[in-house]
């Protein structure tokens, strides 16, 4: 949210450096986030004074060039040549002199330099509207009141506004800070605690009165519980043209583009009263009157960016008495929005029901100032305070006369909340008790009614623009805030209890397995829970019916919660591919969502993600493309580094893999790894292959704990390997091997490696080599070469009966 300090001093007489009131607002929860300069002519036009062309002669080389003399009140006249056609003597004209920064309309910047053009020297500028950034005409330099003094800075002449911007990070529930008097409010508090007693100064409508009842527009509000307050005035005859330049300004210090100055006017009062307004052109209400109300599904209305959109039934609508003319508190409609020619205007000044809003506004995809406000709570009491502010300003500046009484429909007064405050639940929230006199100061300063005092509390009423402050709880971080964070004592005595963790809590295994992705070149990721529900296109095992539903998404692709890590992944994937990150090798630690016949669950996994080459290209090493064997090792060490040794392997049966492997320790799956089928990669726009892993991680943490670590001595006898190329039947997998092995010699046998494979020429059809290395070792003492035979003629002869294995 930006804040004009020159706007906020309005409400606040204050005097302090613009870092200086940044560091109360920061102290008062109100972050300021960065401070920046705003001047409404870029450069602010230094340099640039008023001049008086003396002379004026024809260029001796040059048609279209003038050689003038000018005045502009440093002692000698400035000789400067000018192509201007309108350039005379006597004029007063405004003059860049030598050194000066001008900027062009992209905002570049060019600065004014002694020379020669066409052989005349030249020490300055005379200067059309366009350069200054005062306009946009070029037809000639800009001429000036013949009665100001020469030497003046022009500057001055067009009063250039210099503001200081304040960036506020503001936090959600405060609604009531979200304009300049809701921050001028807090600054004030703020002051108030520094013993700075300053006047919050509003803008006074005590001028408003009813000039005619010439134009009445009737309201009817169909559902009052989506509008419990709604105000409307109309004034006619008024001429829309370009806003005053102080209004310009105001906004354009903001971040806002003047449209025209009813539109600006209606913005101004946002964002000075934090009130939204909307503005109808009244010749478009057809009936002479309103009706705020919901349509029937799937009706149709252009808004006034020109786009459609199909209504929902609970959308709230603003109606004239044959069709809808706005979105409430969201946006106005194309065809009864302020135009050039509008002559008649409705202001029309409402509360909304904030969820109402908020569910339009995130159903359609819109955000605007305005539901940007209403969706977090508004003021309801300003509601008639605003409105006749802005009716005020329409005719100071477009003219008109207020043609109606106000109309004001509130059935139903929102009241003040009542909250009883405890001082010693202030003390032990707090740390520190304070004085009851500071808490009541503080208090007050935040328009909190004091009702009742007994020794042991307060009775508060906290009015409706503090509609975060519902609790006791709530009013004791008000006083807190105020009185300063910074301010509260430590005490002289820390208490510190030691907590008895096993080393199987999820965060530190978390931590040791992340520490050895990151070790092997994976790099840690954090994707949304939040994903669309069209992904369930991809899997069968993906169902509709499990997903947990938002009820209030922000937008529909962000409307259930994942019910499987891979989509949210491949989005990553397809992000880092479109920057041209084409090697990947990415890890993530987190839940995906499921509702069980409206038992909700969550389920906690890592995923790991392979894609492009295992490693940067160098000088010394050739690119090698990620494998899924590489993958395998890669999920597998994991599980080593948990001890989870004793596992199976078994084909893949998930649709989302095109192969792959599923990992299980008992009757628990572990981890699924494969290849991701393409008609899913395609979907992400994903030409290359993507290598997937899902760990669960529940399950790994449940069998972890169950592993007892062992140590043993280390042998003092040595290893002794042997070689095996075993022709085999090109279905039997290496897995396969290694059991029998295992169980032929379960004492001396200690590793089974596959070292290489081969299938082609010299082999007969159906067949392939295996090159396996086995490790003997005897604990006890040196194995002999007839030990070692035996070993090794026992797997050659169960190779051969259960393998049909033949030793080349």
């Amino acid at each position: 949210m930006k804040i004009s300090y020159n706007w906020l001093k309005q409400f606040v007489n204050i005097n302090w450096p613009a870092e200086k009131t940044a560091e109360l607002l920061t102290d008062l929860g109100l972050e300021v986030e960065g401070i920046t300069k705003y001047q409404s002519v870029k450069g602010g036009l230094q340099g640039v004074v008023v001049g008086e062309v003396l002379t004026c002669e024809q260029h001796p080389n040059a048609d279209r060039l003038k050689v003038t003399t000018v005045n502009v009140g440093s002692g000698a006249a400035l000789q400067i040549v000018c192509g201007a056609p309108n350039v005379a003597v006597g004029q007063k004209v405004a003059v860049a002199t030598v050194g000066t920064t001008l900027y062009t309309a992209e905002g570049e910047a060019w600065t004014i330099k002694n020379g020669k053009i066409r052989g005349e020297d030249s020490h300055g500028m005379l200067c059309a509207e366009d350069e200054l950034g005062l306009g946009t005409s070029h037809e000639g330099i800009m001429l000036l009141d013949e009665n100001l003094p020469v030497g003046t800075p022009v500057s001055k002449v067009f009063e250039i506004e210099n503001d200081e911007v304040f960036e506020i990070g503001l936090t959600p529930n405060r609604a009531d800070a979200m304009s300049h008097l809701g921050t001028a409010r807090d600054l004030r508090t703020g002051l108030i605690q520094r013993e700075i007693n300053p006047e919050l100064i509003t803008p006074s409508v005590s001028a408003f009165h009813i000039d005619s009842r010439m134009l009445k527009i009737d309201v009817e509000i169909a559902n009052k519980d989506l509008a419990p307050r709604y105000c409307g005035v109309t004034v006619s005859g008024i001429k829309v043209a370009e806003s005053p330049i102080w209004l310009q300004n105001r906004l354009k210090a903001i971040g806002l583009t003047p449209k025209n100055n009813v539109v600006d006017i209606t913005n101004y009062v946002l964002h000075e009263l934090g009130q939204p307004l909307h503005a109808f052109d009244a010749s478009k209400i057809s009936g002479n009157k309103v009706v705020v109300k919901t349509l029937p599904k799937g009706t149709k209305f252009t808004v006034l960016d020109g786009s459609t959109v199909e209504l929902h039934e609970e959308d709230l609508m603003i109606c004239d008495s044959e069709k809808p003319i706005g979105i409430a508190g969201v946006m106005g409609g194309l065809e009864s929005g302020v135009t050039k020619e509008t002559r008649n205007i409705f202001i029309e000044s409402a509360y909304f029901n904030p969820v109402s809003i908020r569910k339009t506004a995130k159903r359609h995809g819109f955000s605007t100032d305005a539901s940007f406000r209403f969706e977090r709570g508004i003021d309801p009491n300003i509601t008639e305070y605003a409105l006749k502010r802005a009716a005020l300003l329409v005719t100071e500046i477009a003219g008109g006369e207020i043609s109606c009484d106000v109309i004001d429909i509130y059935p139903k007064k929102i009241e003040d909340a009542q909250v009883r405050l405890n001082f010693d639940n202030a003390q032990r929230l707090i740390g520190e008790a304070l004085p009851r006199e500071v808490i009541k100061r503080i208090l007050m300063s935040l328009d909190i009614k004091i009702n009742s005092v007994t020794e042991t509390s307060l009775g508060l009423m906290v009015p409706p623009y503090r509609n975060d402050v519902t609790r006791e709880v709530d009013v004791i971080e008000e006083i807190l805030r105020v009185y300063g964070y910074n301010n509260v004592k430590t005490t002289e005595k820390l208490n510190a209890s030691i907590s008895n963790t096993s080393r199987f809590d999820d965060h530190k295994l978390q931590n040791v397995i992340a520490g050895q992705l990151v070790s092997q070149g994976f790099f840690e990721m954090m994707s949304n829970s939040l994903t669309t529900a069209n992904y369930l296109q991809f899997s069968t095992q993906l169902k509709e019916a499990h997903n947990v539903a938002m009820l209030n998404p922000l937008s529909s692709d962000l409307g259930v919660m994942r019910q499987s890590m891979l989509f949210s992944g491949l989005e990553s994937i397809s992000r880092n591919l479109n920057r041209q990150n084409y090697d990947l090798k990415l890890f993530e630690f987190g839940k995906t969502y499921h509702d069980y016949n409206g038992n909700k669950a969550e389920h906690k996994h890592l995923s790991l993600f392979v894609t492009g080459n295992k490693a940067k290209q160098r000088w010394n090493t050739l690119s090698q493309p990620s494998s899924f064997f590489f993958l395998k090792g890669t999920a597998l060490s994991v599980l080593e580094r948990l001890g989870l040794q004793k596992r199976s392997v078994s084909p893949i049966e998930s649709d989302l893999f095109s192969e792959g492997l599923t990992v299980s320790v008992g009757n628990d799956r572990l981890v699924q790894m494969g290849l991701v089928q393409k008609k899913i990669l395609k979907h992400f726009g994903i030409e290359q292959e993507v290598l997937f892993a899902d760990f669960d991680w529940d399950k790994i943490l449940l069998n972890a704990k169950n592993q007892k670590i062992k140590f043993r001595e280390v042998p003092k006898y040595p290893e002794v390997r042997r070689d095996f190329a075993l022709l085999l039947d090109e279905h039997i997998t290496f897995e396969q091997i290694d059991n029998i092995a295992m169980q032929t010699e379960r004492k001396l046998l200690k590793d089974v490696d596959l070292f290489d494979v081969y299938q082609g020429k010299n082999l007969p059809n159906g067949k392939k080599s295996y090159a396996v290395s086995f490790i003997l070792q005897d604990e006890q003492s040196t194995l002999t070469d007839s030990k070692i035979d035996k070993v090794m003629e026992r797997l050659k002869t169960n190779f051969e009966k259960e393998l049909g294995a033949v030793l080349r």
